[in-house]
């Protein structure tokens, strides 16, 4: 008879936790609920792109970060007027592509203080990868009439 009286028990403890569950949920305010003032605290990580960059700073910043691609690349160089064309459109391509996703805070400090922000650094290596595989490779030599 010990198992009638648990099972007893344990329906009565069943039923009384039903009816406080329901009870509780049943219960609620009519009054709204009062949202405090937003008291947004600045994120360093955070880069939203809530300011927005003028064409003139996105126009500007095309053209200072090409130019200083193309002369940083320069001073590698060998042939300096046969790699300028080149380096010209390739240097172009990754400022293009960098100005599509480009923050007020990357534009700001590279045309007013030219400084390279680490964002931007990451950036370019995407943008370089991505402009310098765009290129068509060219044909390698074809041994005994076999493509390879």
């Amino acid at each position: 008879m010990k198992t009638f009286t648990f099972t007893k028990n344990l329906f009565l403890a069943a039923m009384i936790g039903t009816v406080l569950a329901l009870s509780v949920t049943g219960c609620s305010d009519d009054k709204e609920e009062q949202k405090p003032a937003s008291t947004a605290v600045h994120n360093p990580f955070d880069h939203s792109h809530d300011a927005v960059v003028t064409d003139v700073q996105k126009h500007t910043f095309e053209h200072q970060f090409a130019d200083q691609c193309v002369d940083r690349e320069l001073k590698s160089s060998v042939n300096k007027e046969y790699d300028k064309k080149r380096l010209e459109d390739a240097c172009m391509c990754i400022a293009t592509f960098l100005m599509k996703d480009l923050t007020a805070d990357e534009a700001e400090k590279f045309i007013t203080e030219h400084k390279n922000t680490q964002s931007l650094v990451i950036k370019y290596e995407s943008a370089a990868y991505h402009c310098l595989q765009e290129k068509a490779q060219t044909k390698g030599p074809q041994l005994f009439g076999r493509k390879p």
